[in-house]
């Protein structure tokens, strides 16, 4: 059974910083591609960033330039550091797999100017 847990998250101020984590455990297999994802209120679910097992990173134009996505050591662990926040980023953030098999919980973000 696949199980991804959001950590991070919280509130911060237009400029400021953030920094999430997600750890991916039950996978059978070693290559596997995480995304983020965030849903504001009001709007449909967005994709954030994401990373494949070799680290090769996509973004979304909304967040390039200012957000990084990275896989950790091990490499079941992503981050995805946030850097000039902007109030448009206040939403839940979910870390899933690529394939939209598994979601996390969710971890809220506000951003306030």
């Amino acid at each position: 059974q696949v199980r991804l847990v959001e950590s991070g998250g919280g509130s911060a101020q237009a400029g400021g910083s953030l920094r999430l984590s997600c750890v991916a455990s039950g996978y059978t297999y070693n290559h596997y591609c995480l995304a983020w994802h965030r849903q504001a209120p009001g709007k449909e679910r967005e994709m954030v960033a994401d990373i494949d097992s070799f680290g090769e990173a996509t973004y979304s134009s909304s967040v390039k330039g200012r957000f990084t996505i990275s896989r950790g050591n091990p490499n079941n662990i992503v981050t995805l550091q946030m850097n000039s926040l902007k109030p448009e980023d206040t939403g839940m953030y979910y870390c899933a797999d690529c394939r939209l098999n598994y979601w996390g919980q969710g971890t809220q973000v506000t951003v306030s100017s």
